[in-house]
């Protein structure tokens, strides 16, 4: 349920109904805009006849249900578009969600220093705004190459310093948080991993922000919801990306769903971005899928990037090397970026 206050609501009245929802059996969470204030009531085994009942309370406007599922994503409980900030040591930090479109860029792994620190400073000249790179990476067998762990975190962090450039790298398990939130700017939870609720639940807890895949088979709601475990556990610093779903399609790795970036920005209030190299895997394909993305409202691509793409240990054939990224960049053009009005 969602408490609309009114426009003159005192800050008392707004206390008094957030009270009177945790009596209720309900957790508040106060969404404050620039012409009213928003308390949900979120949870389940609360009594709802209470939350109905204060549509006559002092400062109210009305109460509504929530349509949807997924309560603290949706656009009912925060009408406007949340801004995430990734990095704050240099520049106050890149805005995802605001007007500017974010390139992410970097290898899909840490091969070497000598690689990542090129490719940093490649991507850097080209553009790009945040730093990509694979510290622990899920492979399909257990025989590719897993990535270098601590060292790869060690060159990753050497490259922000030198750079400016705010990293963000996956994160596999609850064990490796606390080492891993040393190093990144931003958590990644990779698509096999979007339904890890004992990670989620974790990543819920932690001062970071957290970019959410969306899984191969999963639908646009699951990912949403995968989402409001982060904001119901107190994390709602969260990013989405689409990164392609599995269908009967061959002639790609995945199937790249623009519709789906669309509807996100619809029911959720939440940042999305694109990836096109995992979508597509294909080289050729990233230039155009990334502005088409652009196009239906993503805030931002990241793409994987390597100085010699066929030494790649890992997704080479998907990533670009750095002349290609600076084609994509110059592809990308701000009249392409549509004004989404707010799904009500």
């Amino acid at each position: 349920m969602i408490v609309n206050m009114s426009d003159g609501a005192t800050e008392r009245q707004i206390e008094h109904i957030i009270q009177r929802i945790r009596e209720a059996g309900f957790q508040p969470h106060v969404t404050r805009g620039t012409e009213r204030t928003i308390v949900a009531a979120v949870g389940s085994g609360g009594r709802r006849h209470e939350i109905e009942a204060l549509s006559v309370a002092p400062g109210v406007d009305n109460v509504v249900a929530i349509a949807q599922p997924f309560k603290l994503v949706s656009r009912q409980t925060r009408p406007q578009p949340s801004v995430v900030v990734v990095g704050g040591q240099k520049n106050g930090g890149v805005k995802i969600g605001a007007a500017e479109v974010v390139v992410i860029a970097g290898p899909c792994s840490v091969d070497s220093r000598e690689q990542l620190l090129e490719t940093a400073q490649g991507v850097k000249r080209a553009g790009a705004t945040m730093l990509r790179g694979g510290a622990y990476k899920p492979r399909t067998s257990p025989y590719e190459f897993q990535g270098l762990g601590i060292e790869a975190l060690k060159i990753l962090r050497e490259a922000r310093e030198l750079t400016g450039l705010p990293v963000v790298t996956e994160v596999m398990s609850t064990e490796d948080m606390d080492l891993i939130c040393e190093y990144a700017d931003m958590l990644q939870v990779g698509a096999r991993n979007m339904q890890n609720f004992a990670l989620l639940r974790r990543l819920a807890t932690v001062k970071k922000p957290v970019l959410l895949k969306r899984g191969p088979s999963a639908t646009v709601k699951e990912w949403l919801l995968a989402a409001e475990y982060l904001l119901s556990g107190g994390n709602d610093q969260v990013v989405l990306c689409e990164r392609g779903i599995k269908t009967f399609e061959t002639g790609m790795r995945n199937t790249f769903d623009l519709a789906a970036i669309a509807l996100a920005k619809e029911l959720s209030h939440l940042p999305v971005i694109a990836d096109p190299s995992h979508g597509t895997g294909k080289q050729s394909l990233i230039g155009a899928v990334s502005r088409a993305a652009v196009a239906v409202g993503a805030d931002g691509i990241i793409v994987e990037v390597h100085p010699c793409p066929e030494r790649a240990l890992s997704d080479g054939p998907q990533s670009l090397d750095l002349t290609q990224f600076e084609a994509v960049i110059r592809g990308l053009s701000a009249p392409l970026r549509p004004v989404l009005a707010p799904a009500l």
